[in-house]
């Protein structure tokens, strides 16, 4: 029974069904072929859905909507470019630079391909990048969005095993930073060695103005991790202030945010939270049918029959991870392997918060791996490049932020010494 429902799952993927109906009909295919009612298919959706923390979704992209539409991506865009232009490859920098400050807005690795590939790939062609490395940037800098707060797979994953999401937010944040600083190196290198341009020197005044302006965008992480540390509100709390402070900001101090446009914003954030929401309560129905086949344990037994060593046991995890990370999506393949890894990691010792981060960092390098690297996708429709140049150009990036999941993984301080300062 276990064969037919990942059976079905694959070939529906290969087939190109969308990853919440392949996990939904793969289900149902179990339920009827296994003569199980299918009154447990609404119940089980309605349970995995059923959480008060899941309500901060919804609020979390609504900000992020209402911020990317009131002129906070130019503002970013144009800091990190005042900051990072002067020095060759300037603009690549910028692009790495300016995914650090969106990923505190959107929370998603596709909203940041899609906002800031849009204005800076295009950009990039026209100073003389190679388009393939314009691609390469834009699509590898976007994980930053699902690490640094606020991030919707950290909300996921707090969800799924009760863990602090603040605790998660602030374990992401020394991980996300280290992998955009880790991005610009080969940034920089290959920019030097390819003779790219760079921008002219800005005195002091400028990047002082365009950071003045960026401010109020970048400060709304602070005032999220502030709230939520402080205990003056839960995260979904955080998540309504972070859309009042969001409006504000866009109608009374940027200016830019039209009131007849609030409508469509809204009704992008309701589909775009539909879709989550599908996919996690299919995700959810699909994970009760494994534990019903007893396949955590089986995977528990296998990886811990390998080995026992504490080591090895993570480096097959991340190696399961990131296999799976290339075809599934991040937050169903949180939904469904989070539970079944999460016991086998602290057999081994590791900390639940660290493991969290691990699981998030290595899932979501998947959206820019090839097959469905849906990131590394939307960046190469912008650049106009096939996905295996923008994959060749890639490896680079890939190697770093592969670096960076070992650093995570292995040395427990880089997730845990933030969260430890709160206690």
């Amino acid at each position: 029974m276990a064969l037919l429902l990942f059976g079905s799952f694959i070939i529906l993927i290969f087939l190109g069904v969308p990853i919440a109906f392949s996990l939904g009909l793969s289900s149902v295919l179990y339920l009827i072929v296994a003569d199980i009612p299918l009154t447990i298919l609404p119940q089980r959706m309605f349970g995995g859905l059923n959480s008060f923390v899941l309500l901060c979704i919804p609020g979390f992209i609504l900000a992020g909507n209402l911020m990317n539409a009131g002129g906070i991506t130019d503002r970013i865009i144009g800091f990190a470019d005042n900051l990072l232009g002067r020095v060759r490859g300037g603009l690549g920098l910028a692009n790495v630079g300016a995914s650090m400050g969106f990923a505190g807005i959107s929370g998603t690795a596709l909203a940041d391909t899609a906002s800031i590939g849009s204005i800076l790939i295009p950009a990039m062609k026209k100073q003389g990048y190679g388009a393939g490395f314009s691609v390469a940037v834009t699509a590898s800098s976007s994980t930053i969005g699902a690490i640094i707060p606020p991030s919707l797979p950290m909300i996921i994953v707090g969800t799924l095993a009760s863990l602090s999401i603040g605790d998660l937010f602030l374990a992401g944040t020394i991980p996300g930073i280290l992998l955009g600083l880790g991005l610009m190196i080969p940034t920089y290198i290959i920019s030097v060695k390819r003779n790219y341009p760079k921008g002219e020197k800005k005195s002091f005044k400028e990047v002082w103005k365009s950071f003045t302006g960026a401010f109020w965008a970048l400060f709304m992480t602070f005032i999220i991790l502030w709230g939520i540390l402080g205990g003056y509100f839960t995260p979904t709390e955080a998540a309504i202030v972070a859309v009042i402070y969001a409006f504000i900001i866009g109608i009374f101090v940027y200016k830019e945010l039209p009131i007849k446009k609030i409508p469509e914003i809204m009704l992008s954030t309701m589909t775009s939270t539909a879709a989550i929401m599908l996919l996690v309560g299919f995700a959810n129905l699909f994970g009760w049918i494994m534990v019903a086949e007893r396949i955590p344990q089986m995977v528990a037994d296998t990886i811990l029959g390998i080995s026992t060593n504490g080591v090895v046991v993570i480096l097959l995890i991340i190696v399961l991870l990131l296999f799976v990370g290339t075809f599934m999506e991040t937050i169903a393949g949180l939904v469904i392997l989070f539970p079944v890894l999460l016991p086998v990691a602290m057999e081994v010792g590791m900390d639940p918060i660290q493991f969290g981060v691990t699981m998030v960092l290595a899932m979501i390098i998947g959206v820019v791996t090839p097959p469905v690297g849906v990131c590394l996708f939307v960046a190469s429709q912008i650049g106009n490049v096939s996905m295996g140049t923008a994959t060749r150009e890639l490896l680079p990036f890939l190697a770093v932020s592969l670096i960076v999941l070992l650093l995570v993984a292995f040395v427990p301080q880089v997730t845990l010494f933030l969260p430890g300062l709160f206690e």
